[in-house]
C-alpha cells in the first residue's frame, strides 16, 4: 500500500529538519524496513512536508515501531522541530492523505 502524509517543519528549524535527515541513524531505517517499509520519501515545499510511505502495512508499520526506543528517541528529536508531527497513535493509522485522483 501507498500512504501519503502531511507535517510541517517550524521555519526557523528548516536547516535542523533537513541535517538531521542526511543522518538517520541506521538503526532507526532497519527498524522501518523491518517493519514492512519499502520505501520512505519526504519532500519540502517550504515549511511543507509531504511523505509518501510504501509498505504491507500501515497500522502493523506503526505499531511495530511506536515503542521502539530508537524510534522514540527520534520523535522526540522531531518534535523540537516541527510543528505538524506524525501521529504514531492507533489512529494515526488513518490519517494519511486521502486519495483524490490517481493516473
Amino acid at each position: 500500500m501507498r500512504v501519503a502524509l502531511h507535517t510541517r517543519v517550524r521555519g526557523d528549524r528548516i536547516e535542523a529538519y533537513e541535517a538531521a535527515h542526511r543522518e538517520v541513524p541506521a538503526e532507526l531505517t532497519a527498524a522501518i524496513r523491518a517493519a514492512g517499509a519499502t520505501e520512505w520519501t519526504i519532500w519540502r515545499s517550504g515549511t511543507e512536508l509531504f511523505h509518501v510511505i510504501e509498505c504491507a502495512d500501515y497500522a502493523r508499520l506503526l505499531a511495530a515501531l511506536e515503542g521502539l526506543p530508537v524510534n522514540i528517541a527520534w520523535q522526540s528529536r522531531m518534535a523540537g522541530l516541527l510543528e505538524v508531527v506524525h501521529d504514531y497513535s492507533g489512529p494515526g493509522a488513518g490519517a494519511g492523505l486521502p486519495v483524490v485522483w490517481e493516473l
